[in-house]
């Protein structure tokens, strides 16, 4: 939405949206329900929660946060970064339907908290966390997704890996090949070659079904076709049951005592925050001329959301970025298409049931495995050494304890690998967490010069000076002085510049001739020159 239409119309934003983007953002909103549909069953099914919970959960973010100021584009739904927190909670609580519930309690604590922290305005304080770390996260989470879908996709019976780790999935993959069920696990490599090719098939009939729906469209009538509704066990197909005659409330906090539950209330408020942060980021970078989110008023909305889902037994939900961006692409105008998605959604779980349990398990884990190589792709790995080796220290340590124990011990093992080598480096203690900065006015020009080290850690303190430069300035940030300035604060720099230039100011660089770079990315971290030490 641009920002002309947005001061002419600045008194009821919503509902002026709402009337004259109506075609637009309904059509958007279709076209994301395609993709939503198979992703939210696959996400609920890995999760440990029943299929349709997945949906509940892309419904009521799709009806309700649209009601907050959540950002403009953005979809709301469950998102595969969350798969590994709540399968384990499950797990740990004793896997069964009971351990569905304490997990629901435990997303409904994080509601709440989540909603607290947007009054806090913790949605400024997105960038602390270095990117070689989150990455290293998102890289985790996405091996961690493709270990666990294998031997669905295999049609491996599921009592035969149950409790397995990441890493022993990964070792027993030539074992889950030699006991495949070969109809499943044909019907799972058709769906999993469509997810890696719909998208460079220059067909335009092709390209106007999203790539989740074709894997529907040619794995259902294979299951069908080998009769996979009659083989033993009730793992090959998607169960749902009887959905609205079980609708209520699920939750039981029968386990808040106890420290395992508040483990899982703090690591889903953790990964659910930062990654819905993370998102809106990207968004606003897709769309560069529409006026910057707000993170704090986006947090906010999911936060009321995940307390609606957790209260009927769905899974959390987040600002999902592959969604939002299918939603941008798909030309949406503003939030409504959103809600759209949502109300597509409702509509498949009132009258498309008996067509949902028709959908192959293993197409949706095809989804899935697309979804975490996404997250892992190797390129991913290419481009964190291209920045520079310290960053692929955090990233590969993230990776490895993340995998050897959770997503909390391996963002945090990342952040102290990377912090550990600015101090070898000569940062000192004192710096880390500490804006050292000079506010100097020469000719009428405002500089703000760089004293000792700029680091993620300290990017909050730097921030709220940067936001205290009046709009359509001039100012300057001077480099010369400064010991080192680390990737992430050169990131969010970058990003600053950008929209503070765009919305008229004069936001200039200087002094990096004074530095040298760990790499010739032009993000890469770079530190004085020894001669100028």
């Amino acid at each position: 939405m641009s920002q002309k239409f947005r001061k002419k119309n600045k008194s009821n934003i919503g509902a002026v949206a709402f009337k004259v983007f109506w075609k637009q953002d309904m059509l958007a909103g279709f076209m994301v329900f395609l993709i939503a549909l198979p992703l939210s069953l696959g996400i609920a099914k890995a999760s440990g929660f029943p299929p349709a919970m997945g949906v509940l959960t892309a419904i009521v973010g799709g009806i309700f946060t649209p009601l907050f100021k959540v950002s403009e584009l953005s979809i709301k739904g469950p998102a595969a970064g969350l798969i590994t927190i709540c399968a384990a909670s499950v797990m740990e609580f004793g896997g069964d339907e009971k351990a569905w519930m304490i997990t629901c309690a435990a997303i409904i604590v994080m509601a709440v908290l989540q909603m607290i922290l947007s009054l806090l305005k913790f949605g400024d304080y997105a960038d602390f966390f270095p990117h070689s770390a989150v990455h290293g996260m998102l890289s985790a989470i996405g091996i961690i997704i493709i270990a666990k879908q294998i031997p669905v996709l295999l049609g491996e019976n599921p009592t035969a890996y149950a409790g397995e780790g990441s890493i022993e999935l990964l070792m027993n993959i030539p074992n889950f090949i030699s006991h495949a069920n070969w109809p499943v696990a044909v019907v799972g490599f058709v769906g999993l070659l469509a997810m890696f090719l719909i998208p460079v098939i220059k067909i335009k009939p092709v390209q106007k079904i999203p790539a989740p729906m074709w894997v529907l469209i040619l794995t259902i009538p294979l299951s069908i076709f080998w009769k996979f509704g009659e083989m033993k066990g009730n793992y090959t197909l998607v169960q749902i049951g009887d959905f609205w005659g079980s609708f209520g409330f699920h939750f039981d906090f029968s386990a808040i005592a106890s420290f395992t539950f508040w483990k899982y209330v703090f690591m889903l408020l953790f990964v659910n925050s930062l990654e819905s942060m993370l998102t809106v980021k990207a968004v606003d970078d897709l769309k560069p001329e529409t006026e910057k989110s707000d993170a704090n008023g986006d947090l906010m909305g999911n936060g009321f959301g995940n307390f609606v889902a957790g209260f009927l037994g769905a899974t959390p939900m987040i600002s999902e970025v592959v969604r939002s961006s299918a939603n941008i692409g798909f030309k949406a105008k503003s939030k409504w298409s959103n809600f759209y998605h949502g109300v597509f959604l409702l509509i498949a779980m009132i009258f498309l049931i008996p067509i949902i349990e028709k959908i192959p398990n293993a197409a949706l884990a095809a989804i899935l495995i697309y979804a975490g190589y996404r997250l892992a792709a190797p390129r991913e790995f290419l481009l964190t050494y291209r920045i520079g080796k310290e960053q692929l220290a955090a990233f590969l340590t993230t990776i490895v304890v993340t995998l050897a124990q959770d997503l909390l011990a391996g963002i945090l093992a990342g952040l102290l690998v990377e912090l550990t080598i600015y101090l070898f480096m000569g940062v000192k203690l004192s710096n880390l967490f500490k804006a050292r900065y000079e506010l100097v006015e020469r000719d009428n020009e405002l500089f703000i010069v760089l004293k000792g080290a700029a680091l993620f850690t300290n990017i909050i303190g730097f921030k709220k000076v940067f936001h205290q430069i009046p709009e359509k300035s001039t100012f300057y940030l001077d480099c010369s002085e400064a010991k080192l300035i680390d990737h992430s604060f050169l990131f969010f720099i970058q990003v600053f510049q950008k929209d503070y230039n765009r919305k008229g100011g004069q936001f200039k660089i200087i002094g990096m001739q004074h530095h040298s770079r760990f790499s010739r990315h032009k993000l890469a971290t770079r530190i004085k020159k020894d001669k100028e030490n």
